[in-house]
């Protein structure tokens, strides 16, 4: 057996170097272009932390065709091995270090419109805010049908085609699961990227808070309904006298307002009239015996 075909495993320390040096000399080509690489950093152990980057590794590593390949996928991003990685609507582009540079394409088809609108049907109301949303802030119920395997929104092996430029004949080469790594490294400070990933809006998961009567075509003044208005000011209004029923009222023929105060000072007066002329009528009587 010749010994001598096989080549060394480079070690980490090896592998780093080669693609911290492979990244400068992307980024010296791509500055000729006016482009500059976007690179995935991976510190510590750890390829994601938030809840939409956890979330779709964890996704990834459920697809069991992929299992053999997915370790060297992790040491490879771990290892700064994707030099530039670019996500867009539909599809994945990057360049990775290896024995040389190779270029990886991933295509994935767009969540359909049935599939989205029953995202959206069952997240109605529970979802507070954008932010709520982007931070994985979620109930547990929301984040079980955002994240199913089948029915979430995370790609299914089926929806996804994978191609690279290194001479493996496996679908999923170690080139393509770094790539895929990094997505979700990449998913932890811009996780709206997994939406347009899948050609839809985010913000349409959002529910209003509240709904507003919209007026009659035409009109851009805001009424408000009785039953508001009293809500509003603490009052009671009184219902409207049917038209027909009752008659019309002229200004003339509505009675007057007294004052109280007023009427409270003719009764007294009054009183005071019958007490002085009956004390003189009896004085009268009195002299006349």
């Amino acid at each position: 057996m010749n010994w001598w075909r096989y080549t060394r495993k480079p070690s980490v320390l090896e592998q780093r170097e080669r693609a911290r040096r492979e990244g400068k000399q992307l980024e010296r080509k791509r500055a000729r272009s006016g482009r500059t690489p976007s690179p995935v950093r991976i510190e510590g152990r750890a390829i994601a932390r938030s809840f939409w980057g956890k979330a779709w590794c964890e996704n990834l590593e459920s697809y069991r065709d992929y299992e053999y390949r997915l370790p060297r996928g992790r040491s490879y991003v771990r290892n700064g091995a994707v030099l530039d990685l670019d996500i867009g609507a539909g599809r994945i582009q990057a360049v990775v270090s290896g024995t040389r540079l190779y270029e990886v394409d991933i295509q994935i088809k767009p969540l359909a419109p049935a599939h989205w609108g029953r995202i959206k049907t069952q997240c109605a109301g529970e979802i507070g805010s954008l932010i709520e949303l982007l931070e994985g802030r979620l109930s547990d119920r929301v984040m079980s049908i955002v994240t199913d395997s089948d029915l979430g929104l995370f790609p299914r092996p089926k929806e996804i085609e994978m191609s690279c430029s290194c001479p493996d004949w496996a679908t999923m080469c170690k080139h393509v699961a770094a790539v895929m790594y990094g997505v979700g490294a990449r998913l932890d400070a811009q996780p709206e990227l997994l939406f347009t990933l899948r050609n839809v809006e985010h913000g349409e998961l959002i529910a209003a808070a509240t709904d507003f009567e919209v007026p009659q075509r035409g009109t851009r003044r805001k009424t408000i309904e009785e039953a508001d208005l009293a809500g509003v000011f603490g009052i009671e209004l009184a219902e409207a006298p049917d038209a027909k029923s009752s008659p019309k009222r002229t200004l003339r023929s509505m009675p007057a307002k007294r004052s109280v105060r007023k009427d409270r000072a003719t009764r007294k007066a009054g009183k005071a009239g019958k007490t002085s002329k009956t004390s003189k009528t009896s004085r009268m009587k009195k002299r006349s015996r």
